[in-house]
């Protein structure tokens, strides 16, 4: 992420009055550019690829004491009574709380805090660039910590939900290989998660899989789907006879032949075709692929979700060499049901301005200092309504 200052006439006089003498013309100068920077920041944090983003947003204002009524956000079918996940402070475990689902859900609201300064002479010099990367500094600091909490309220969902005595997380057709199946395997899973209260057919249809979130090795198994097979059945076979004529075992004796590798099936052309010209795929069966660095072995999500399914006993403690998750092999991928009103963000907005992000001059500096600096902020709040929007898979 990298915020530009254009280089105009108005915008080089604003930066240096920021660096004014007149302690007034300072700081008018400095809230102005908050003010006109302020929206700006927040637009394209909104608009960053992250896993913070997958949420869907909701705005109050910040003097009010939000709530969702439940019972607008789920089918008339679905159950009485919901596991509603959400966090008190950023970065925080989830928590789940047992919901009626005609109520008023109360939740909690934290607040995201940065604060950045540079010295004073590079506004009275106009190094509009230095004044830039401040800025850029805060939307990144503020968007790590949004990605860091969306992170751990996934993965503890996926750490612990099950529905219709089910986990949420399924195994691979085979260790460290992604497929086809796979995917194949998730929507089975999820079809079977999303059931009416009575276990039958819901009356909104949904495929319960809509974005995969995955590390950049899973997209290296979805670009190498051009050159290997894909298909999990008949990959080996073992024939076996009886000898009819003398060698080296004697007539009548019962011989093997394996024949490893029979049954190879590729990709069809026109998949293959895709693959090789567009450098791997977007989506697999109509799921839209999200890459993140964060996923994958010896990363930090990948040790997070290790940590929530630690200690025995957790529906998602799912891997491949012992039956239970091992970050040496096993990786997680998060599926998402965004089809489904159900990872909600809600953001307070400023009763006079409408911002969502907060920019403040920070005026705590004196003259003897010779600093310049703003204070950003955000409060939130990140829930799951419907556990059932959350799967995902070990490979």
């Amino acid at each position: 992420m990298n915020i530009t200052l254009k280089r105009t006439e108005e915008q080089v006089e604003l930066i240096k009055a920021m660096a004014s003498k007149n302690r007034n013309v300072a700081y008018e100068a400095q809230a102005a550019a908050a003010e006109f920077v302020g929206p700006v920041l927040s637009e394209v944090m909104n608009n960053a690829p992250t896993l913070s983003n997958m949420f869907t947003s909701f705005q109050f204002n910040d003097d009010d004491n939000p709530s969702i009524p439940l019972d607008l956000y789920h089918d008339i079918s679905d159950e009485d009574y919901l596991e509603v996940y959400s966090q008190s402070v950023p970065g925080g475990l989830p928590s789940n709380t047992i919901t009626p689902l005609h109520s008023e859900l109360k939740f909690a609201t934290y607040r995201m805090e940065t604060a950045v300064d540079f010295d004073r002479r590079y506004a009275a010099r106009s190094r509009l660039d230095v004044v830039s990367k401040t800025f850029s500094r805060i939307a990144q600091e503020l968007l790590q910590k949004q990605e860091y909490t969306s992170a751990n309220l996934l993965l503890g969902v996926l750490a612990n939900a099950t529905t219709n005595g089910d986990a949420h997380v399924v195994a691979s057709a085979s260790a460290n290989q992604f497929l086809i199946a796979d995917v194949n395997t998730l929507i089975t899973a999820a079809k079977r998660l999303n059931t009416a209260w009575n276990g039958g057919t819901p009356i909104t249809g949904t495929r319960g899989v809509s974005d995969l979130l995955v590390s950049p090795e899973i997209m290296g198994e979805v670009r190498a789907m051009a050159y290997n097979p894909i298909n999990t059945r008949g990959l080996s076979s073992t024939l076996t006879g009886t000898a009819t004529a003398d060698g080296d075992a004697a007539t009548d004796d019962t011989v093997s032949v394996n024949s490893t590798g029979g049954g190879v099936i590729p990709a069809t052309e026109q998949m293959r075709n895709a693959l090789y010209a567009n450098a791997g795929a977007s989506e697999l069966y109509g799921i839209a692929l999200t890459e993140i660095n964060e996923l994958g072995v010896g990363q930090r999500f990948n040790d997070v979700f290790k940590s929530m399914v630690a200690g025995g006993g957790k529906a998602g403690d799912v891997g491949h060499s012992s039956g239970n998750f091992d970050t040496s092999g096993d990786e997680i991928i998060i599926g998402l049901d965004r089809g489904r009103e159900s990872l909600m963000r809600a953001i307070a907005v400023d009763s006079e301005t409408g911002a969502e992000l907060n920019l403040v001059a920070d005026d705590q500096y004196t003259a003897r200092q010779s600093k310049i600096g703003y204070f950003g902020s955000i409060e939130e709040g990140r829930m799951v309504l419907d556990k059932r929007a959350v799967t995902g898979i070990v490979v």
